[in-house]
């Protein structure tokens, strides 16, 4: 390269750093959308709304929420991933985002099209047994499953949703088998477990601790990297199995080529939001707790799950209904 281009390609992205540093420095110029993916009412509407109205009160900007269902989330995702990359357009989503493109098309490239801004909170699952099996430890019903490889089953929302995917990943990390049955949604998976159809679900805490606590179901393990505080004996799958656990979460994600100056920017004001006392507080009572991992620690959980999600599913032959 002559000393004239190489000045030009200095010259060029100096430019280019200057502008991208006035867009962080404007933003946001005008309505921020945050689309959710799931049909409205739900969880994810109400954390969004939560979020919105934090943000909006250091932003000066109005911010939309917009539900956009379908399709298993990929037409709200699908929206955000084709939107102008200035940070006004926004999908909140769940840690299943990762394993969607991975058991059916998509009209976006995950890794290509969308880039992750922060993790907003994690969710804790739980492994459950009916008492009928007669199992109280993870370690009994290893020890059952093992005896008797045909005997147990479990129950899931349907193929390819969290609860069907962590109890593949359990099976793999215990080395044992149980069968797969899918229902129709969360309620009815676990309507079958309290009716002792099936032997096991693993499902979120916060639907989980209530049968605990009044006895109909027995918790067996736990995701995440600590004791749950309401079930402290109760062991932790990534302690339990290391290097296996996946935790899930919730986290917000932008177009891909969205600079990462705004991106930067967006990511540190949804830390300051989400661990406000209030929304801790609020997200507590929800089932999952605040955590405002920023962009690159949260890009690395992302891609990392990909891989992981990736290797239960192609192992499994997964396929979404």
């Amino acid at each position: 390269m002559t000393r004239i281009g190489r000045n030009l390609f200095v010259s060029l992205a100096l430019v280019a750093a200057v502008v991208t540093t006035a867009a962080a420095a404007e933003f946001p110029s005008k309505p921020v959308r945050l689309v959710v993916p799931f049909a409205a009412g739900g969880t994810f509407e109400t954390e969004a709304r939560l979020i919105a109205a934090k943000l909006q009160e250091n932003w000066r900007q109005p911010i939309i929420v917009e539900t956009r269902p379908g399709a298993n989330t990929i037409l709200g995702v699908d929206y955000v991933a084709k939107s102008a990359p200035d940070g006004h357009t926004l999908v909140l989503h769940a840690s299943s985002i990762v394993a969607t493109p991975q058991m059916q098309r998509t009209p976006y490239d995950f890794l290509r099209d969308l880039r992750g801004v922060a993790q907003t909170a994690e969710v804790r699952y739980v492994l459950a047994a009916s008492p009928k099996i007669g199992v109280s430890t993870v370690d009994e019903l290893i020890a059952l499953a093992r005896k008797d490889p045909d005997r147990l089953n479990y129950g899931s929302s349907g193929n390819g949703t969290p609860l069907h995917l962590y109890v593949e990943l359990f099976k793999r990390a215990a080395n044992i088998n149980l069968t797969h049955v899918p229902y129709k949604g969360n309620g009815p998976a676990m309507q079958a477990l309290l009716a002792g159809d099936v032997h096991l679900v693993f499902d979120i805490s916060l639907s989980i601790i209530p049968l605990v606590k009044a006895g109909r179901v027995r918790p067996l393990m736990v995701t995440g990297s600590t004791p749950l505080d309401v079930l402290p004996t109760v062991p932790v799958f990534n302690v339990v199995y290391p290097g296996n656990g996946i935790d899930g979460w919730h986290g917000i994600f932008a177009p891909a080529a969205t600079p990462k100056a705004i991106v930067d920017q967006i990511a540190a004001d949804l830390r300051t939001a989400v661990l406000s006392p209030d929304l801790m507080k609020r997200f507590h009572d929800m089932g999952f707790e605040s955590t405002g991992v920023t962009s690159d620690r949260f890009n690395e959980i992302v891609r990392s799950d990909y891989e992981r999600w990736g290797q239960i599913i192609r192992a499994n032959n997964i396929r979404v209904d």
